[in-house]
């Protein structure tokens, strides 16, 4: 008795799956979260604490507005009376940490292309059109 054959998106999800670029776009996503996980310290715990205290002890994660008009000391309190807020300072934080991050890219991306060893291609040969082409330029000269 023969075994039942797998449908055929089966194997279709499998090549798909192990092709190169699938398994590194994988790897680039879970660097990717490890990394905003340590620009997201390093605004939450480095840099925004030397803006606060260069800005007088701001703190940004504390910047928000009610929306129903009510006064709290901190944004904690605020949802913790379920109370809709419009987050500014965390916005700020985001675009901080955003700013981080694109900086570390850049610098990466900069680093890893001057240590990329580039091997120049071979130029290619003339096609065929580019010698008839060199052969009626020549022609061309003789005559006139």
């Amino acid at each position: 008795m023969l075994a039942p054959q797998p449908p055929t998106w089966v194997n279709d999800f499998k090549k798909f799956i192990m092709r190169g670029n699938v398994v590194d776009l994988a790897v680039g996503i879970i660097i990717g979260a490890a990394f905003t996980s340590v620009v997201g310290s390093l605004v939450k715990d480095v840099i925004t604490p030397v803006i606060g205290l260069l800005t007088g002890g701001v703190d940004f994660s504390n910047i928000f507005i009610t929306l129903k008009g009510q006064h709290y000391d901190t944004l904690a309190e605020a949802q913790k009376a379920g109370v809709p807020t419009m987050n500014v300072g965390l916005f700020i934080n985001a675009i901080i940490q955003f700013l981080i991050v694109s900086f570390a890219v850049f610098w990466l991306v900069r680093v890893l292309t001057h240590l990329k060893v580039r091997e120049d291609a071979a130029p290619a040969g003339l096609t065929k059109t580019e010698v008839l082409l060199g052969e009626i330029r020549d022609l061309l000269k003789e005559k006139g």
